[in-house]
């Protein structure tokens, strides 16, 4: 996430975070993380093996949240140090910026991938071998 903050911004000319503290952005990346991150363990355990699929509706659903996470949990670090007005205009300038979309896009892709990684392997039990590690008898 770091990396394509700085490849957008680079792009944009626009800094990460203007006019807020120096925990918002850590704040930020680490709720939209946690959500990821939840998300992607709750697909894995409460879904059955036999019904991974590849779900881009689903996916989107994650992005969105991990979009909406980054941008209120960064207006809520930035809303201790500020008035509620302020606030409120730095979680608009978030909620339209090209940082917190970035996170939303990453978020989806992340979660394609992973729920295509999980229904490839259907048939498979076990950890992942290496070719040599298989039997020749398959």
């Amino acid at each position: 996430m770091i990396a394509v903050f700085g490849v957008v911004s680079l792009f944009t000319g626009l800094p990460v975070i203007t006019g807020a503290g120096e925990l918002v952005g850590p704040v930020a990346v680490t709720a939209a993380t946690l959500l990821l991150c939840g998300c992607l363990l709750l697909s894995a355990l409460r879904v059955p093996e036999s019904r991974q699929r590849v779900a881009p509706l689903t996916a989107l659903a994650v992005g969105a949240a991990a979009y909406a996470a980054y941008a209120l949990f960064a207006a809520a670090a930035d809303l201790m140090s500020v008035d509620p007005i302020d606030a409120l205009a730095f979680l608009g300038r978030q909620l339209a910026g090209p940082f917190s979309i970035a996170v939303g896009v990453i978020a989806f892709v992340i979660t394609v991938l992973y729920m295509l990684v999980l229904a490839s392997r259907l048939e498979q039990r076990g950890r992942p071998l290496w070719p040599w590690e298989k039997d020749d008898d398959e």
